[in-house]
């Protein structure tokens, strides 16, 4: 789950993490009220997305009057952003942050991310601050630091240091540099976070060490024990058809193509999809109804395809072990039934109760293609939709 920038630098305020002062606006008024409760005679008014590259396209202005805020909010809001995060839609702006202006002498990157590989958090900086770290990683990767953190013991101060030294910090900042990586991990581990990233940290003028961005996602497995962090969603962000998979407890991603996919298990559907896009198809969802979907569930799941108004054909690939397959093809039925199947469907059964699947399928009335392989049902429906 991500959260808007305004709503990560609250976070880090209330856990004495040092973050510029700002408030959240949703009308020109109230972004001019926000600024004149700021001490301050420069002010930056940002648009609030969950995207990054916010900058490059516009959508952060500086403004040196309460009358530039106000132009600037009445020119954003309403505003679709696109960026490179977005993609060519883009997100319609609905709310700004209102914030002090900053006096910058040196940007920085810091960020904390889960290392799957080492089963570590990892503290990364780097002195490219204000690019995107993949930039950096691709062009400069000897300016990115790295450091692996015990979990037993958490980041240590020297740690903390090394990083700070090895991005350049300036000497006499090393200390307040580390007091804020150090309470940045605090705050990650607290309230689970899956990546925290500070782009830019910045170093100003009167000698402070602060985050002027702060980009936060959490762990979504680790919610229930975050009810503050968990009424900071703002569901307008978030697809429809993602946020109503998420009642049921379904994997479900949003995709460009035209061919929906049900599939059970992760890893099948992420090879469900390079198959579909071998033989030419081009997927329209990641959707995985997991291992102990019920009837009620898959019925939920295909009604959630076929709501997408780009579905031209859809592929069930199912592999029972835990799953099993009577209870794919009763809840594809039901489905079928409530919505109405006005488009293709290929549908590949094998594993527990296959025989009894693929029965039911049969006695549906439904135009069902049955496929004997994945590759052969990834070929038949790249065919129907073509």
């Amino acid at each position: 789950m991500n959260i808007h920038e305004y709503q990560g630098k609250e976070i880090l305020r209330n856990n004495g993490v040092s973050v510029p002062n700002g408030k959240v606006a949703f009308t020109a008024d109230e972004a001019v009220e926000a600024a004149k409760t700021l001490e301050s005679s420069v002010y930056v008014v940002k648009a609030q997305i969950h995207a990054g590259g916010r900058g490059k396209a516009g959508g952060v202005k500086i403004a040196k009057s309460l009358d530039d805020v106000r132009t600037y909010a009445d020119e954003l809001l309403g505003k679709t952003l696109v960026t490179h995060q977005t993609g060519p839609e883009g997100k319609e702006v609905k709310r700004l942050l209102i914030e002090e202006g900053c006096d910058i002498k040196k940007e920085y990157y810091v960020g904390l991310v889960l290392d799957r590989a080492t089963s570590q958090v990892v503290l990364m900086a780097s002195e490219e601050g204000g690019t995107e770290i993949e930039e950096v990683a691709e062009q400069t990767p000897e300016k990115i630091f790295k450091e692996y953190i015990d979990p037993v013991v958490g980041l240590t101060g020297f740690q903390a240091r090394r990083i700070a030294f090895n991005i350049n910090i300036p000497k006499e900042l090393v200390g307040k540099a580390a007091k804020f990586m150090l309470g940045l991990y605090q705050v990650y581990l607290e309230k689970d976070a899956s990546i925290v990233e500070i782009n830019p940290l910045v170093v100003t003028g009167d000698g402070n060490v602060m985050a002027l961005d702060a980009k936060f996602n959490f762990d979504s497995n680790a919610l229930y024990r975050h009810k503050d962090v968990l009424a900071l969603r703002d569901l307008e962000e978030e697809d429809a058809k993602e946020i109503e998979a998420s009642k049921y407890d379904l994997s479900y991603i949003s995709l460009d193509g035209n061919i929906g996919c049900m599939v059970n298990g992760a890893g099948l559907a992420m090879a469900t999809m390079d198959i579909v896009k071998h033989y030419g198809g081009d997927p329209a969802n990641f959707l995985d109804v997991g291992g102990g979907a019920t009837a009620e569930k898959v019925t939920e799941a295909f009604k959630i395809i076929l709501s997408d108004e780009n579905v031209k054909g859809i592929f069930v690939n199912i592999f029972g072990g835990i799953m099993k397959c009577d209870v794919i093809a009763t809840g594809v039925v039901e489905a079928a039934k409530q919505i109405g199947l006005d488009v293709p469907l290929v549908v590949r059964l094998e594993g527990t109760n296959v025989d009894l699947g693929k029965e039911i399928l049969n006695q549906s009335g439904l135009n069902i293609i049955a496929a004997e392989s994945m590759a052969d049902g990834a070929q038949k429906i790249v065919e129907q939709v073509g």
